[in-house]
């Protein structure tokens, strides 16, 4: 995986107010923690940050404004519930050779065999432990021609080398299940019942001569 470069301001203001600031200068609050020393607060570029966080557990070469550059990796990201700029970033410090843990995403391609058969995704990323500097963007499944009832677990994926799962093998990731016949909500089904009981009556009511009628 390849490094992205980001600059980083040192922040020495703190609190939702500095937050908002940093913010407003279309910036990021971050704060860089790992190997036992005391996290560092910093500001990134927020377009630079955006796209770097479109990879997957992107590998970011952090320099430092006044310090030395850092090896991280995006471990808690928080965005705005409703316009989904990013808001704050928590950033994993790492070195080359070191062993982490981390979510990688599960992607399929192919079609199922034919019938109506549906794919349920168990698991949209699989944990894994690799090296920090060789973490896989995504992992690909095939499902192209899968009926009903198979499954695709965590041991089926093929890991890079030097990567180890991070959960039980047999996870289930993907599973291939037969679709349902689409039922009616019992209220419905209840109101075309009734409505199938009442037309014989009405017709019934149709046939009977009114009384006083000729005779």
């Amino acid at each position: 995986m390849a490094e992205v470069k980001l600059a980083a301001t040192p922040r020495t203001d703190f609190g939702k107010g500095a937050a908002r600031r940093i913010r407003r200068d279309n910036r990021v609050p971050a704060v860089v923690y790992g190997h036992g020393a005391d996290p560092k607060h910093v500001a990134l570029d927020g377009h630079a940050l955006w796209m770097a966080l479109k990879t997957p557990n992107v590998l970011i070469r952090l320099d430092i404004q006044g310090g030395k550059s850092e090896l991280v990796l995006p471990k808690a990201i928080q965005r705005d519930p409703l316009k989904g700029f990013l808001i704050h970033v928590d950033l994993l410090a790492v070195k080359k050779g070191e062993k982490v843990t981390v979510e990688v995403p599960v992607l399929t391609e192919g079609e199922l065999a034919p019938g109506g058969n549906l794919l349920e995704h168990m698991l949209d990323a699989l944990p894994i432990e690799a090296e920090a500097t060789h973490i896989p963007e995504s992992f690909t499944v095939s499902v192209e021609g899968l009926e009903a009832g198979h499954t695709i677990r965590a041991e089926d994926i093929e890991l890079p080398r030097g990567s180890s799962l991070a959960v039980d093998g047999s996870t289930a990731l993907l599973q291939v299940v037969a679709a349902q016949a689409e039922e009616l909500p019992e209220e419905e089904e209840e109101a075309e019942e009734g409505a199938e009981a009442a037309a014989p009556a009405e017709e019934g009511e149709a046939e009977q001569p009114a009384e006083g009628g000729e005779g």
